[in-house]
């Protein structure tokens, strides 16, 4: 996951996320740097108009994601 390069490509830094989201950056910090929950995915994801799907994989990419955990990619089929 890159939360933080999908922040900065949206013209945002952790500061300016954090003040939209009503927490301090060091809070947000600590979610980013940790294992966010889905919610505070959706948050952060609000708080910059992108969708949360940009955390995990190349903007873009609608089909490959990558695991949060193992890095092993996965493979979305939309029918």
């Amino acid at each position: 996951m890159d939360i933080k390069g999908v922040i900065k490509r949206h013209g945002f830094d952790v500061k300016d996320v954090a003040a939209i989201m009503g927490i301090t950056p060091t809070g947000l910090s600590q979610h980013i740097n940790g294992n966010p929950t889905v919610d505070t995915l959706q948050r952060i994801a609000t708080a910059i108009g992108c969708n949360v799907s940009e955390f995990f994989g190349a903007a873009g990419t609608r089909d490959a994601l990558q695991c949060p955990h193992c890095g092993k990619p996965i493979t979305v089929k939309i029918e």
